[in-house]
């Protein structure tokens, strides 16, 4: 079997070298104007774009460049000129969903690959046929899919290269066609500037429909609200978001329940053996606007289960409960298995939950004392047994002592802004700090 490239978001230079130290072969980074992620980052200038791909080149690793916006007519008019001086830069593949786009970089710079965005919704081997025929190299299939319909995909089209996600934020509609952001506050997801509307948290307010047709206020109980007037059998409430006291949004719920607007995060470590075994060339994590510890976490779990797998050993539990120790919205598998038997759901379970961590500071060096210098990020204290985390290996201490920056003993790192020294393991400049929970 095949290695597969393991593949990590970039939103920044700090990012794009932390992936490269936990295990990743390559990392994607976006422009904001022409990229889904229009957000100021590390990438949006030249001179920074350079330095990434240069320090991926020099370790061996690969820098693919995402440009997978749906444009339009203003930004195609621009789109070459903008992109000539980036494509000069070398990076190792353009991300792209757009057709008209995919042509014009076809017509100008056929020598550069293109990978086809999981935008452009790829769903079966005529498709991916398709793309092959218009000089696409790689396709980054829809997640609607599951492992038997990518195993599928790639008996039927063995010269393509595919790449699938294993880890991250999903969206509540068809890979990432999400109106929600725009409807509220006018930013449209399709064009890089979602709000992540789907993720924001909401109140449920009882209302009843008044005779316009509207939803209004109720006083009658949250369990009782009043019937829509439309239909008998549903029900009517109304949401409010917290940042945003006063503006209540209907919902309805009907004989089948009330839809949530709030997936839960990929994770599909557990499937990581069956997609080397079909033969997928590349493992995508998802996260561009995550932190660099995020990305070291999820690069050593998802790189040492390739490894497991490659090796023939089953996936160690306790790569589960490392990915449980960062901030998500719960997990799920998506849509790889249809229908969960129950011992799959006990071996999910199966796991440590006290080897759950929370991430609480950087190492960045040693005093001449020989202790530790930690930026805190989140608060922890003297007698917690914390994990070192570092690309050379991790290790778990319990914290002894622990004094201020001025040298004052103290008990507690009260929280992000704060300096300590602690005594810790020697050489692991660079690590990250997690707390037990």
């Amino acid at each position: 079997m095949q290695r597969p490239e393991l593949l990590a978001p970039a939103g920044s230079l700090a990012m794009l070298d932390t992936a490269f130290a936990y295990g990743a072969d390559a990392v994607y980074a976006g422009q904001p104007r022409y990229s889904l992620r229009a957000r100021n980052n590390e990438f949006g200038s030249l001179e920074n774009l350079q330095l990434g791909i240069d320090r991926a080149h020099a370790l061996g690793k690969q820098f693919y460049l995402v440009s997978n916006v749906f444009p339009h007519n203003a930004k195609v008019r621009t789109y070459l000129a903008d992109m000539a001086p980036v494509v000069a830069l070398k990076p190792d593949a353009l991300i792209m969903a757009d057709p008209g786009l995919i042509d014009m970089v076809r017509e100008a710079w056929p020598e550069m690959p293109v990978h086809l965005s999981v935008q452009a919704n790829t769903v079966n081997y005529a498709t991916v046929r398709f793309w092959g025929k218009m000089g696409v190299r790689r396709i980054i299939l829809s997640r609607e899919l599951s492992l038997d319909e990518i195993r599928e995909i790639r008996e039927a089209c063995p010269e393509m290269e595919i790449e699938v996600f294993v880890h991250g934020a999903l969206c509540i509609a068809y890979s990432g066609r999400c109106l929600l952001s725009g409807y509220f506050n006018h930013r449209d997801p399709n064009q890089g500037t979602c709000t992540n509307s789907c993720r924001w948290k909401y109140d449920v307010k009882p209302a009843e429909i008044d005779a316009t047709g509207d939803a209004t206020r109720s006083d009658a109980c949250c369990n009782t609200p009043t019937p829509a007037a439309e239909n008998p059998a549903s029900k009517v409430y109304l949401i409010e978001e917290e940042t945003r006291p006063g503006q209540l949004m209907p919902i309805e719920e009907d004989e089948h329940g009330t839809y949530v607007m709030n997936s839960k995060d990929l994770r599909a470590i557990e499937h990581v053996a069956k997609l080397v075994e079909i033969g997928v060339h590349s493992l995508k994590i998802e996260g561009r606007t995550k932190s660099p510890y995020y990305v070291a976490r999820t690069c050593q779990s998802y790189s040492r289960a390739i490894d497991d797998a490659l090796a023939g050993r089953p996936l160690d539990m306790r790569l589960l409960a490392e990915l449980d120790g960062l901030a998500s919205r719960g997990y799920t598998d998506g849509f790889y298995e249809r229908h969960h038997t129950q011992e799959y759901q006990n071996y999910l379970r199966g796991h440590s939950e006290s080897d759950r961590s929370q991430y609480v500071g950087d190492l960045t060096g040693y005093g001449i004392d020989g202790l530790a210098e930690v930026v805190v990020k989140n608060k922890f204290s003297v007698g917690d047994r914390v994990e070192v985390i570092h690309p050379a290996g991790n290790r778990e201490v319990a914290i002894e002592a622990m004094f201020k920056a001025d040298g004052t003993p103290t008990a507690v790192a009260p929280g992000s802004g704060h300096h300590v020294r602690v005594k810790l393991p020697a050489g692991c400049e660079g690590a990250f700090i997690a707390r037990f929970v």
